[in-house]
């Protein structure tokens, strides 16, 4: 079972998931924690880690992919933190800057990509790419486990 954890994309990605005929078979539950307080609330994320290293972050996003599979019945979860724009952006976080992370049995990975084009472009691409790696590293996993 899949969760979902999103902020940028306002919850997209649970919807692309959704859209798929028989997803109620392999799609637990989606977490849209956009705010700070949200991340804290829903996912269990420290509000000291969002203090620390801002809510565009690694260390916020894998958090964000374990707090939603400690808060669901998922074993599987993607969450995406970033800034869509079209303002919001710093020299250090960019607007297009997007924080992946993906939990598949224990383990978490992440990656940061940064995306252009204007607000929809950002979130498209986010979906899309969150997607993408998601069943790559599924795909990979059944093949060597």
């Amino acid at each position: 079972m899949l969760a979902t954890a999103e902020s940028c994309t306002g919850g997209l990605i649970a919807a692309a998931c959704t859209d798929l005929a028989g997803s109620s078979q392999w799609f637990e539950r989606g977490f849209v924690s956009y705010s700070n307080a949200a991340k804290t609330e829903l996912l269990g994320v420290p509000a000291a880690l969002i203090d620390t290293h801002g809510a565009v972050s690694e260390p916020v996003v894998r958090a964000m992919a374990e707090g939603a599979i400690t808060h669901s019945q998922a074993q599987v979860s993607v969450a995406v933190t970033g800034v869509a724009g079209p303002s919001g952006g710093t020299p250090d976080k960019p607007v297009g800057t997007v924080w992946f992370a993906w939990s598949v049995a224990g383990r978490t990975v992440s990656e940061v990509q940064c995306f252009g084009g204007g607000r929809a472009a950002v979130r498209a691409a986010t979906v899309q790419h969150a997607l993408a790696q998601l069943r790559a590293w599924l795909d990979s996993t059944k093949k060597s486990g």
